[in-house]
């Protein structure tokens, strides 16, 4: 299943190089990279806590077939339009929105899926190569898009993710995911609304469970306009092109691959919690690293990020097995979609301030904000018994 992923991952990876890329071409504008981002958002927060629901009563493995489709055939939509010669920006906007509404229910599915295949004492090992093949999408997908957007064109990229989709959904035809047990099958709208209060209830019950949201909130709030950007500091302040911008990309992604092997064959401390924590805490650093960077000095910043990606699946995966461990299995569709829900929400918001106060001040500064506010949650979070003794809380 994973490597069927991995594909799907590399075609959806070069589509958002290729946008970002046009966008970045065609505009300059760092307000008009963060309202696309914006853009790709929205349906995260609104429809991912109702998507956790369906996924919760619908065949997870299913969900994630449709879900691929979906965003295939959104793809093909872009094909036609990038074909008569016509795509503006506008259409950039909406074909991220209409994807990342598959991509909700797609993510959803994909991390219930897992808690039911694997044992509870691996999770930290699986989701170490989860982040591993991620990372290794964003490495093969950012040079790979500056060559073909250098020697081919936009077409081409769109018709290899409609295939790698393709690729992604066949192996799912013939593997057996187990179903949670539901006790009650509820029908009706009321129903969809009764379990988001269930769950909205579940976490609020549990204050290290609210805490660790809260964690994921801020981070979300204090790095979003850093990725966002990223394109802007190559171009802006680095004074690069496309080729530094896959370089920056790749070295994020050969991080996280790396990171992500050393998580699947290490597994982490004793606490799962406190692997996250020292690994968020070592993100934040590389983060203030890429900030510190002279212009004249990218190939640091390139390593920098490097170092933040390699932290990044360690701090991801141990909080994502530690909540897996916890959550019960027929819950946890609705529970990571109310989350991700949640958190993604921050986006937006540090986003409608990040894009025109970057026209002003320059786009460094969102990296020492961001990498500091990391390390400043990390180290505050250590000392904090709901967030540092969760584990044993529901042991």
């Amino acid at each position: 299943m994973f490597i069927g992923q991995v594909f799907s991952w590399v075609g959806s990876k070069l589509v958002q190089f290729a946008l970002i890329w046009w966008l970045t071409e065609n505009t300059g504008s760092a307000s008009v990279l963060a309202f696309a981002s914006i853009m790709a958002v929205i349906p995260e927060v609104f429809l991912s806590p109702i998507a956790g629901v369906m996924v919760d009563r619908w065949n997870r493995r299913h969900v994630m077939m449709a879900a691929d489709a979906f965003v295939s055939a959104v793809t093909v939509l872009l094909m036609f339009i990038n074909m008569q010669g016509v795509m503006e920006v506008w259409h950039i906007y909406a074909i991220m929105f209409i994807r990342s509404m598959g991509a909700a229910f797609h993510w959803a599915a994909m991390q219930a899926s897992t808690t039911l295949m694997v044992q509870k004492d691996q999770l930290s090992r699986t989701a170490g190569l989860f982040q591993a093949l991620s990372g290794f999408s964003m490495i093969v997908a950012p040079p790979l898009g500056a060559y073909l957007l250098d020697t081919m064109s936009l077409q081409v990229i769109l018709i290899i993710d409609v295939v790698t989709a393709a690729m992604a959904i066949t192996p799912l035809v013939f593997i057996n995911i187990p179903q949670p047990e539901i006790l009650v099958k509820k029908q009706g709208i009321r129903s969809v609304f009764e379990d988001m209060a269930e769950t909205v209830k579940y976490v609020l019950q549990w204050r290290g469970v609210l805490l660790v949201g809260a964690i994921a909130m801020a981070i979300n709030l204090l790095l979003a306009p850093a990725v966002s950007l990223m394109p802007i500091l190559v171009t802006g302040y680095f004074n690069g092109g496309a080729n530094d911008f896959a370089l920056m990309q790749s070295g994020l992604g050969i991080g996280m691959v790396v990171g992500g092997i050393t998580l699947g064959l290490w597994g982490g401390f004793k606490k799962g919690i406190s692997t996250g924590l020292a690994a968020l805490i070592l993100c934040g650093v590389g983060i203030v690293g890429i900030g510190l960077m002279p212009p004249d000095m990218f190939n640091y910043a390139v390593a920098s990020i490097f170092f933040a990606g390699f932290m990044l699946p360690i701090f991801n995966g141990s909080f994502f097995a530690v909540l897996q461990s916890t959550v019960p299995p027929e819950m946890q569709g609705r529970f990571f979609t109310l989350i991700s829900a949640m958190s993604t929400a921050m986006n937006p918001i540090g986003l409608i301030f990040a894009g025109p106060a970057t026209d002003i001040i320059g786009v460094t500064v969102w990296y020492l904000l961001g990498g500091s506010g990391m390390i400043m949650l990390g180290l505050i979070a250590m000392f904090v018994p709901a967030i540092s003794d969760i584990e044993e809380e529901f042991s």
